[in-house]
């Protein structure tokens, strides 16, 4: 056994390739674009290691190009996630009890793993899958899911070294266990390194996990779950079950040793599960963690002082890259009228070719929206939106599913700043912008603080200090992320700690030693050097 005291080196954020073309690796990823593409992967369960194939088939599409199917995963049912808590569950001693320099090196060599041989085929499973032009699926499948995995080993040990003071005669340590049961991990289709995440952070501080990835999401999330077996991951660990959300509820949510929930996706399933977990709180063994990013209506204020060009840029960026499928993505906006004129050019003019494509023509800026069910409700709300007396669509607005699920740019100019649009999160390319008027920027500000019931991202593009420190002040509690002349996207981990609070989620930061506290459960020990022998208080004395 060896008795030093290991140290991870704090890592450095994973820099992106840029696939210019002509590059050699935008080639190498053209050709496993079209390997892939003429594959028909099947997917199974993964639970305590092992394979498990259920025959209930269920398809993985190209949203771009949705007659190609990618993919078959078999989708769990209620006996094999019944399995995989019993496995989660048998796994969870000899886990917690490895030394934790052990259970690091699995995922910071699956980090290795990832940005090394798996990087190509993982940024194409994304593309392909999740609709994900070479820049979005760069940054997301290989840059953030490493540096989650990197950054987390360094957190824990950071955590780990956190003990208090001694006292006379004594040595106080503090012991940071895993949870009492196993977690269980849902994700959500739009970011692959989310949901590698949602499985991983419990994972590393000790726990054992039950994660349900994203039906649209099972290709690359296949292949992250055989990165992390094929870096010593033992079984049981996390068990990999693509399967209905009633049926995960019922039978991991509802578990009594479910000890965590680890979440990313809509307000109202989050809300659902907060309330199956009150409801059935007698029956659990321990009080549930629940960890949640939901929903956002992120936005951006300018200020008459803004800079048309980086507010413009700041929107489309913010607001359609990945078709505005981000949590993160700006939807509202609040510019005063002096600015409107400028804006309002300089957007139709940059959105007036930028159209929704497949993700092999890389001089696509955005591509498909997931699957059917997003385009059919974004394309209702659109032409509700044509039909209302207090707002237009002055931009793009045309949707077309014969090929792909496509939605162009759309902007909205809302006469009515509580229009539907203003306040409903899309998910989609879907911009909505509400003039002020220069002299009532007061007013404005307050419209943004109290129109949306969400608090994840926002921002204010502003010139001078006085300015922004007033902005800044004004919309303290409108955002978890807070953005000064930028967009409200591209949070990086180590750097910009992302969630919010409101109906945004429980704003514990995913990414952040905030985040990885919630996994722990401290102990507290008092080894007493010198016990005493007396019983009464020196006041007693006579």
């Amino acid at each position: 056994m060896s008795n030093a005291i290991f140290t991870i080196k704090k890592p450095l954020n994973e820099v992106a390739l840029i696939y210019r073309k002509g590059s050699s690796e935008s080639d190498v990823l053209a050709a496993e674009l079209k390997r892939q593409a003429a594959l028909t992967v099947e997917i199974p369960c993964i639970i305590n290691g092992r394979e498990v194939r259920t025959g209930d088939l269920r398809k993985v599409v190209e949203p771009h190009r949705h007659a190609n199917t990618l993919a078959n995963f078999h989708a769990a049912g209620k006996a094999e996630l019944d399995q995989a808590v019993k496995a989660a569950l048998a796994a969870k001693s000899q886990w917690e009890s490895m030394p934790w320099e052990h259970r690091a090196s699995v995922f910071l060599k699956a980090a290795e793993l990832l940005t090394g041989p798996y990087r190509v085929k993982m940024t194409a499973a994304t593309m392909l899958g999740q609709s994900k032009n070479p820049y979005e699926a760069e940054i997301d499948a290989i840059c953030e899911l490493a540096d989650f995995l990197r950054f987390g080993a360094w957190q824990l040990q950071e955590i780990y070294r956190q003990q208090p003071d001694p006292s006379p005669n004594a040595w106080n340590r503090i012991e940071y266990r895993p949870l009492e049961g196993f977690v269980a991990a849902l994700a959500p289709f739009n970011f692959t390194s989310i949901g590698g995440n949602l499985a991983c952070a419990p994972a590393l501080a000790g726990n054992v996990v039950v994660w349900k990835p994203s039906s649209a999401a099972a290709l690359s999330s296949y292949y992250f779950m055989q990165i992390l077996m094929e870096a010593g991951l033992p079984a049981g660990v996390i068990n990999f079950l693509p399967c209905s959300g009633l049926d995960f509820g019922e039978r991991v949510v509802g578990h009594p040793s479910m000890a965590g929930f680890h979440f990313t996706g809509s307000t109202g399933v989050f809300n659902g599960i907060w309330n199956q977990v009150g409801g059935n709180i007698a029956a659990y063994h321990s009080y549930p963690r629940l960890v949640g990013e939901t929903g956002g209506k992120d936005y951006v204020f300018a200020h008459p002082s803004a800079n048309a060009a980086e507010l413009t840029a700041g929107l489309i960026r913010g607001a359609f890259s990945f078709q505005g499928q981000k949590c993160s993505a700006t939807s509202r906006t609040y510019i005063p009228a002096s600015l409107w004129p400028e804006v309002r050019e300089r957007l139709e003019k940059e959105l007036q070719d930028r159209k929704p494509g497949d993700i092999r023509d890389n001089t696509c800026f955005l591509n498909a929206v997931i699957d059917r069910k997003s385009f059919s409700r974004i394309q209702s709300c659109l032409e509700d939106v044509k039909k209302a007396p207090d707002a237009e669509i002055i931009i793009g607005g045309s949707c077309d599913d014969s090929v792909g699920y496509f939605i162009e740019p759309t902007v909205i100019l809302a006469e009515n700043p509580v229009f539907r649009t203003m306040k409903e999160e899309l998910f989609g390319p879907v911009l909505t912008v509400y003039v002020y008027e220069d002299a009532e920027m007061e007013e404005a500000v307050r419209l943004c603080n109290e129109t949306s019931e969400y608090a994840l991202c926002g921002g204010i593009y502003a010139k001078g200090r006085e300015t922004i420190q007033m902005l800044e002040a004004a919309l303290a509690h409108s955002a978890g992320n807070f953005y000064i002349n930028d967009k409200t996207t591209g949070a990086v981990v180590g750097q910009q700690p992302f969630g919010g609070a409101g109906n945004s989620g429980t704003n514990d930061k995913a990414g952040s030693v905030l985040n990885l506290y919630r996994w722990l459960s401290l102990r507290t020990i008092k080894e007493n050097f010198l016990p005493q022998t007396a019983i009464d208080y020196p006041c007693m004395e006579k």
